[in-house]
């Protein structure tokens, strides 16, 4: 085999930091851009160790076909005998918020009521009274195509009038809306091979991409993201959150493990009652270096570490 590791990607400025860290590792390494590529069931896999990075988001750049084929490719190295972190198992898991809140269900974790669709009146049906709600692409990712809606009359005057919403999958789903302490925001854990990296606090403003990564969210400048559909009021604001309730990470681990999931993070709220409400699995962790270095660490050497680790 020609590589140690071969990294999936479709993204290439999220993949940046790791390309790097890779490189002064002198790994020996390939990364396999998923947008415009073949691959010969037969003639793989090429290395013993995958790294997939794919991202559900990536139809909002143009990239709809990358899915698909990531979830196609990695199911065929799998049978052909490579390990393929945050493979098959935890990517189709990732594009499927609705598979999320039933494996929720199953660990008997919090979570928001989930309503999925692909007719309105069938959703306003069952959906009943329950308003303000979100809504939210099944196949989720960076906070795409998301809104908080006060009424069956917003939902159905939006999709009449914005009917690529329905994209890519002609899935939505409608989710139980839950405030929170603007001043708290959203919990987001990060975890490598099964343990917390670290944890922060997100501090969203009303934006619904709280992607970490510095590209979509810089600390200075304007975002390079294309998936939001209007500027928050103040950008996204990130803080170490260094007491995270065991609990919590607990229950991320189970997420993680339950998920098959080797890289990722979990994000939860406070609720008014005071529950932690689980609510995002991202297998595609874009790891936030300031955040990481407040704890005295590059987490892109320590996925380095891991990779390596793994390729042996």
């Amino acid at each position: 085999m020609p590589h140690d590791l071969v990294v999936l990607y479709e993204h290439p400025e999220w993949q940046k930091p790791l390309f790097s860290a890779l490189d002064r590792r002198g790994v020996n390494y390939a990364a396999f851009d998923l947008k415009r590529a073949c691959f010969d069931p037969d003639s793989i896999p090429e290395a013993p160790l995958y790294f997939n990075q794919a991202s559900p988001s990536a139809y909002v750049r143009g990239n709809t076909r990358a899915v698909p084929f990531a979830l196609s490719l990695m199911r065929s190295l799998e049978l052909g005998g490579a390990r393929v972190l945050n493979g098959s198992q935890a990517f189709a898991l990732e594009l499927s918020k609705s598979a999320q809140a039933a494996l929720m269900r199953k660990l008997e974790i919090a979570h928001p009521r989930t309503l999925v669709f692909n007719d309105v009146d069938a959703a306003l049906a069952q959906w009943g009274g329950h308003w303000p709600a979100l809504l939210k692409p099944e196949q989720g990712g960076s906070g795409a195509r998301m809104y908080l809606l006060q009424s069956p009359d917003e939902l159905a005057r939006l999709l009449r009038d914005r009917a690529d919403l329905w994209l890519p999958d002609n899935l939505l789903m409608l989710q139980e809306y839950f405030p929170v302490d603007a001043s708290q925001g959203i919990v987001r854990m990060e975890f490598l091979a099964g343990e917390l990296l670290y944890a922060m606090r997100v501090i969203s403003h009303g934006a619904f991409n709280l992607c970490p990564s510095e590209v979509c969210n810089p600390l200075t400048g304007e975002s390079q993201c294309e998936v939001a559909e209007t500027p928050p009021a103040k950008p996204v604001e990130f803080y170490p959150y260094r007491n995270v309730p065991a609990a919590a990470v607990e229950t991320g681990k189970n997420l993680m493990a339950a998920g098959g999931l080797d890289v990722g993070g979990i994000e939860y709220l406070e609720a008014a009652d005071g529950r932690m409400v689980f609510y995002d699995i991202n297998a595609n962790s874009n790891l936030r270096a300031p955040i990481a270095h407040t704890f005295g660490f590059d987490p892109f050497e320590r996925v380095v570490d891991f990779l390596v680790r793994s390729a042996r």
